[in-house]
């Protein structure tokens, strides 16, 4: 396992940040509004409750519902009752008039630790598929991509993406709507890196658990999560600049950008 050294100087915009730019350049000319009420580490019922009402009162013509994937790392998460609160959020979107981009939860089988957690993402995303197919939802294929298998698209905590990891999941959700993606390579491997040391391996595990795992055992032994004090960085449609996004195919890796699990809207006016 390795992952880039990340410089946090170094700007970073989460995929659906990049996703609206894309959207944006593709309107013709038409205005076209954002509005991102994401927060990371926020598990889904909050997700559920605060966030889709809100993306409801923002009367977004696009909304995306990405979730569950903190609450996966709970022992006791039950995907088929998560799935249900999913799909009731679906319909209450849906009945608004707004379409809807799901997602589904990343292939965690290389990873040592949240691998664990792999049988219960696969059977919410099998309802996330059937959810979209029953509700006429579109379906971001996080676990499908094969460009994420590679450690560099992740930052130390091995959670959240670098900006390369962004940037080609903002592509996939293009593809997902419908869209051609603006780099036809979008889900292209890296060249592999050559094998890390098993001493070194070592290190950046226990430098890991350090750093990431241990503070994030602590916060659910005091239950508490990383987004409880965290607050939407964009809570209200704002104008999008049409610009190109930044991070491109070569551009700087830096550490994910805000914009964890949970809802955001677009509206072209």
């Amino acid at each position: 396992m390795r992952t880039e050294t990340v410089d946090p100087t170094l700007p970073c915009r989460g995929w659906a940040d990049l996703l609206a730019a894309h959207l944006a350049e593709r309107s013709g000319g038409e205005p076209v509004a954002y509005a991102n009420l994401a927060i990371r580490g926020r598990l889904l019922a909050p997700i559920l409750r605060d966030q889709v009402p809100a993306a409801l009162d923002l009367g977004a013509d696009l909304v995306s519902l990405v979730g569950g994937g903190n609450d996966m790392l709970r022992p006791a998460a039950d995907p088929d009752r998560m799935a249900a609160a999913v799909e009731r959020a679906v319909v209450r979107l849906r009945a608004a008039g707004a379409d809807v981009l799901l997602g589904t939860g990343m292939d965690a089988k290389d990873s040592p630790v949240v691998r664990r957690t792999r049988g219960r993402v696969a059977v919410l995303n099998s309802h996330v598929w059937s959810i979209a197919r029953r509700h006429g939802a579109h379906v971001l294929d996080v676990w499908g991509m094969a460009s994420l298998r590679d450690w560099r698209m992740w930052a130390p905590d091995r959670i959240h993406l670098t900006t390369e990891g962004h940037r080609r999941v903002a592509q996939g959700a293009l593809v997902a709507l419908g869209l051609e993606p603006d780099d036809p390579a979008w889900d292209d491997p890296m060249t592999p890196l050559p094998p890390l040391p098993r001493a070194a391996q070592l290190r950046e595990d226990a430098e890991w658990f350090r750093a990431h795992a241990y503070p994030w055992a602590t916060r659910r032994l005091r239950g508490r999560s990383s987004g409880d004090s965290r607050r939407p960085k964009r809570p209200a449609l704002e104008p999008v600049d049409a610009g190109p996004a930044p991070g491109g195919p070569g551009g700087p890796v830096g550490p994910a950008g805000p914009g964890g699990p949970g809802s955001t809207g677009v509206r072209s006016s």
